[in-house]
C-alpha cells in the first residue's frame, strides 16, 4: 500500500512539472503573436465596417419596398376615414339645419295655434321646367288635404292646392302665372290682384292698383281675403318697382315673395281657419 502511494504521489509530481514546463514554453509564444493578431485585426476593421454597411443597405433595401406598400396602405384608410368623417360632418350639419327648421315652424305652429290648424309638409318634388310654378307635398286626402287649401311658411305665403292623391298634393305657387291672390297694400290698404309673372322668375306683381294711391317701393302687400281662398292678413311680399299701367288708369308693382320659394323643404297645409284669425303684420 505504501509503495502504490509512492507511486501517486510521484506521478502527481511529475503531472504538475510538465503543465509548467508547457506554460513557460507557450506563454512567451502567445506574447509574440499578441502584435501580429493586434495588426491582422486593425488590417481587418475597414473590411468589417464596410460589409457591416452593406448589411444594413441590404436590409433597407429589402425592407423598404414592404415599408412603402404599409405607409400605401396606412394612406389609403386614412384617406378612407378622412372621406366618412367628412360625410358624417356633412349629414350632422344636416341634421342640425332641419332641426333648426321643424324648430322654427314649430314655434310658428304655437303662435298662430289660435288663427289656424296646420299640418307640416315636406316638399318632395318640383318641377325643374317650371321651378316656380308648382311644388309636390307628401301630405294627401288620407291626412285630410283637400283642394284649395293654402301653403305657406311662417315668411309668408307659398300658394294654394290644385290637387290630391292619396299621400302627396300638388301646390300651385302664387308666383305661377296662372295664380292670383285678392291682396292689399297692408299701410295704405289699397287692393289689387298678386298675379305670377311668366318665364320662371320668381317674382309676382300685383295690378289694378288706384292710380291715386300713394304706392311705394318697400311697403308690404297682405292678402285681402276678398274674392280668393286666402284667408285675410297672409304677408305676401314686399313691393320692389312700380310702374303705370297702359291704359293710364292703374298702377302695377313688381313683387318680391316675403317666403324663399327657391328654397322651399317644408311648408304648413292651412286645414281650416279659426274664427277672427288675424295674422300678424310684416313678412316673417
Amino acid at each position: 500500500m505504501r509503495w502504490v502511494t509512492a507511486k501517486r504521489l510521484i506521478l502527481f509530481a511529475v503531472l504538475v512539472a510538465v503543465t509548467l514546463a508547457v506554460i513557460r514554453v507557450t506563454a512567451p509564444e502567445q506574447a509574440r503573436q499578441a502584435p501580429l493578431r493586434s495588426q491582422f485585426r486593425d488590417v481587418l476593421a475597414p473590411v468589417q465596417t464596410g460589409l457591416t454597411w452593406l448589411g444594413k443597405q441590404g436590409r433597407y433595401l429589402i425592407s423598404f419596398p414592404v415599408s412603402m406598400i404599409k405607409a400605401t396602405e396606412r394612406s389609403r384608410a386614412l384617406e378612407q376615414e378622412v372621406t366618412r368623417l367628412e360625410g358624417q360632418a356633412v349629414q350632422m350639419n344636416e341634421y342640425v339645419l332641419e332641426n333648426q327648421r321643424l324648430a322654427a315652424l314649430l314655434d310658428y305652429k304655437q303662435v298662430m295655434a289660435k288663427n289656424y290648424n296646420f299640418l307640416i309638409a315636406s316638399v318632395v318634388g318640383r318641377d325643374p321646367g317650371n321651378w316656380f310654378g308648382t311644388i309636390i307635398l307628401n301630405r294627401g286626402s288620407k291626412d285630410g288635404v283637400k283642394e284649395n287649401m293654402i301653403a305657406l311658411t311662417p315668411k309668408g305665403l307659398v300658394g294654394r292646392i290644385v290637387s290630391v292623391s292619396g299621400s302627396t298634393c300638388e301646390v300651385l305657387l302664387f308666383t305661377d302665372p296662372r295664380s292670383g291672390v285678392g291682396s292689399l297694400i297692408q299701410d295704405i290698404r289699397t287692393p289689387g290682384i298678386v298675379e305670377g309673372t311668366a318665364g320662371s322668375s320668381g317674382m309676382a306683381r300685383m295690378i289694378n292698383i288706384s292710380n291715386d294711391a300713394p304706392v311705394e317701393i318697400g311697403q308690404a302687400v297682405v292678402t285681402s281675403g276678398i274674392g280668393s281662398v286666402f284667408p285675410k292678413g297672409i304677408p305676401v311680399g314686399l313691393i320692389s318697382g312700380i310702374r303705370k299701367e297702359s291704359s293710364g288708369l292703374f298702377f302695377s308693382a313688381d313683387i318680391s315673395p316675403f317666403a324663399d320659394l327657391n328654397r322651399l323643404e317644408e311648408v304648413f297645409i292651412v286645414t281650416s281657419v279659426n274664427p277672427g284669425a288675424i295674422y300678424p303684420q310684416g313678412g316673417g
